[in-house]
């Protein structure tokens, strides 16, 4: 954070990760609408883990615009759950949909981990 006047600016790699948290959570989003229209062809752990994931990183994303003092343990938690959304949509490699999530899932958990202060 940079105080600027009396007011606070986010640092340019917090930014880019409220971004890839936002962009995160719309793909989520999109891939719950998107396994729900296959019918019962997913399994549970599979919606689960898009639920999980798109929540945390929606509330990471305003944490940080906030400034909350708890950001960094939220990234890192968000990091986690992006981690295992990319894992469980692996699970179905021929849907171009969720192969899209992972990738938006994997991105945000490094920028999380970077801003946790967390190695991969």
């Amino acid at each position: 954070m940079q105080q600027t006047g009396g007011t606070t600016r986010m640092s340019k790699e917090m930014q880019e990760c409220v971004d890839a948290c936002l962009a995160c959570h719309n793909i989520c989003e999109e891939t719950i609408s998107h396994c729900l229209q296959q019918g019962g062809r997913l399994d549970a752990r599979i919606m689960r883990a898009l639920m999980d994931c798109s929540e945390l990183t929606r509330t990471c994303a305003d944490m940080m615009m906030r400034t909350s003092p708890i950001s960094a343990e939220m990234c890192a938690m968000c990091a986690r759950a992006c981690d295992m959304c990319a894992e469980a949509c692996k699970a179905m490699p021929d849907d171009a949909e969720l192969a899209k999530c992972a990738e938006a899932c994997r991105r945000c958990s490094q920028m999380c981990r970077s801003m946790a202060g967390v190695r991969a």
